[in-house]
């Protein structure tokens, strides 16, 4: 296993701080009208969110590895079951999160494995707006909620 290089802040151009050295990665997994979200524990950088499981990216790693990766450790999944179909770059110039939205086959199981969890759920995609969404997230889930409903 590489060394992990990725994780630490870093003060962008937009004038915000992000988590990733190198960039970020997150997946969306999408299945039928719905999509995974994680519900993020209090104590994290702005916990008490939902959001896709995501996270810095070593840089080693390509942007579907890393998206992988943090969601196997976050909430257990097994690629296997996932298709990856296209990638949304919310880029800053100095920084970017890229989301990997891929379709998650009825066979994809998750659940919240570690502490930075409170629950991870499916939820229809016309519900999203609902919950309390992570800022950046919530930011760009109207370009990816388009994206979702286009595949």
């Amino acid at each position: 296993m590489s060394a992990r290089d990725g994780d630490g802040w870093i003060q962008c151009a937009c004038g915000n701080k992000h988590w990733g050295l190198n960039g970020a990665a997150g997946i969306l997994l999408v299945r039928g009208t719905q999509i995974l979200l994680q519900h993020r524990a209090p104590w994290v950088h702005n916990g008490d969110t939902w959001g896709i499981p995501g996270g810095a990216r070593d840089s080693h790693e390509s942007v579907l590895e890393a998206a992988i990766r943090e969601a196997k450790e976050e909430t257990g999944i097994d690629p296997v079951h996932l298709t990856p179909i296209q990638t949304f770059s919310d880029d800053h110039g100095s920084w970017c999160y890229d989301t990997v939205i891929a379709h998650a086959s009825d066979d994809l199981v998750a659940h919240e494995l570690n502490d930075e969890s409170h629950e991870v759920r499916w939820v229809e995609i016309e519900k999203v707006e609902e919950l309390t969404l992570h800022p950046s997230f919530e930011k760009s889930w109207p370009t990816l909620k388009g994206l979702v409903q286009a595949l």
